[in-house]
């Protein structure tokens, strides 16, 4: 592949579209990541606090669901033995 590379001397084209210097880009990576970790820990809270409340109002809905076919299920079957006795 190095005879058919287009981009001139050997070069890959991750290389040839990175403009940033390494050695910066790792610590405005740091900085980044200790000023926003307060911001991380506050979201992981809120979206943990939302999944409980969707595994709460699942849950609720799961055993409504559960309840309204029972209750159907057992309309059924007395429809059906009300039809089939013989008097």
């Amino acid at each position: 592949m190095e005879g058919n590379n287009s981009y001139g001397n050997g070069s890959s084209w991750a290389e040839q579209w990175d403009y940033s210097d390494p050695a910066a880009s790792n610590g405005a990576a740091n900085k980044k990541k200790s000023s926003s970790g307060g911001a991380t820990a506050k979201y992981k809270q809120k979206v943990g606090d939302g999944l409980e409340k969707t595994k709460a109002v699942a849950s609720t809905g799961m055993k409504k669901v559960k309840q309204g076919t029972s209750s159907g299920l057992q309309w059924i079957k007395e429809k059906y033995h009300k039809t089939t006795q013989k008097h």
